[in-house]
This record gives C-alpha cells, structure tokens and sequence, in this order.
C-alpha cells in the first residue's frame, strides 16, 4: 500500500469536510474511503476519494473545491458527477436528489431518477484516528458494489469490490 498517497487523501478528506461544513455543505464519502472510515482504517490503496452531494448544492461544491485549489476534470454530465483534481488526487462528487416519495436518486445523466438503496444517508459518521466523515451505510455500499455492475453493464466487476464486500460483511458480523 502506498502510505504516503494514503495520508494525502485523508488529509484532502479532513480539508474537503472542514470547508464543506463551514459552507454548510453536506457531504458524504463513499466507496472505498467510506469502507475504510467505517472499519476505521486504511486496508487498501485508493485511485480517488468518492463523495456523494446534493445537486442542488453542485455550485457550492464547484466554488468550494476550486477555493481550495482543485481544477474540475471533464467527465460525466455535470449534472450527475462532478470531478475534480489537486496535487494528483482525484476527488468525484456524485450528486444526489430526492423524488417526491422523499427516497435518494441519481440527479441526473442518463439514470436520473433511479433510486440509490434505502437507507443510503443514513449511517452514523466513521472515523480514522481524529478524523470522522459522513459516510453512506455500509448495507448500501455493499449493495452497490454487488449491483454496479447489473446497473451499469460497461462497468465489470472488479476483484477490489469482492474484498470490500467481504471486508464490510464481516465487520457487520462483529457488531
């Protein structure tokens, strides 16, 4: 594992929630750094931080991150994901809405509408060492990591979302 990449992406984390709170922006990490906050360490190396927001907060979060000396990398439609890039470490925001039954969907982009999984938003904060982050619920995530794939057929699985699974599956186990 690559500690030193590790310790820059938490330190993006804690400086992304910091400026996100200050502006009253809710934020709340998912994929692998959200796994790790909720199993409250660093188990593997990771190619980006992923964030979900809501799209009504999508200029707020632009504003914010471009603030804090990120460049926005093109990429999805705006109006699902938003990327961005600082100091080599990519950050995505994946925006979130609610429909009228109040449940959390994709925001927009060929999806738009679909429901994420109940209960998404929902998990108490995780923590690494001094620093805790609004994560998505662990049953979430699992679900996720085992649907992307039927959901969205260009994206296989992966063997790092089986270990996740796993990972997650256990620690439940324990609680």
């Amino acid at each position: 594992m690559n500690l030193e990449r590790a310790e820059r992406q938490l330190l993006l984390v804690q400086q992304t929630l910091a400026a996100a709170r200050h502006d009253g922006i809710p934020l709340w990490l998912r994929g692998g750094w959200a796994m790790d906050f909720f199993l409250g360490e660093v188990t593997r190396d990771h190619g980006d931080i992923d964030w979900f927001a809501w799209s009504k907060d999508s200029a707020a979060v632009a504003a914010l991150l471009t603030r804090l000396g990120h460049t926005p990398v093109p990429g999805p439609p705006p109006g699902l994901q938003l990327d961005f890039v600082r100091d080599g470490l990519d950050s995505s925001f994946t925006l979130v809405d609610r429909d009228a039954a109040g449940r959390v969907v994709v925001a927009g982009g060929p999806w738009a509408g679909a429901p994420w999984p109940e209960g998404l938003l929902d998990a108490a904060p995780g923590r690494i060492g001094a620093v805790e982050a609004p994560i998505v619920s662990p049953l979430a995530q699992i679900e996720i990591k085992r649907m992307m794939p039927v959901w969205n057929p260009s994206r296989p699985r992966r063997a790092k979302d089986a270990e996740d699974i796993a990972r997650l599956e256990a620690a439940l186990k324990r609680r």
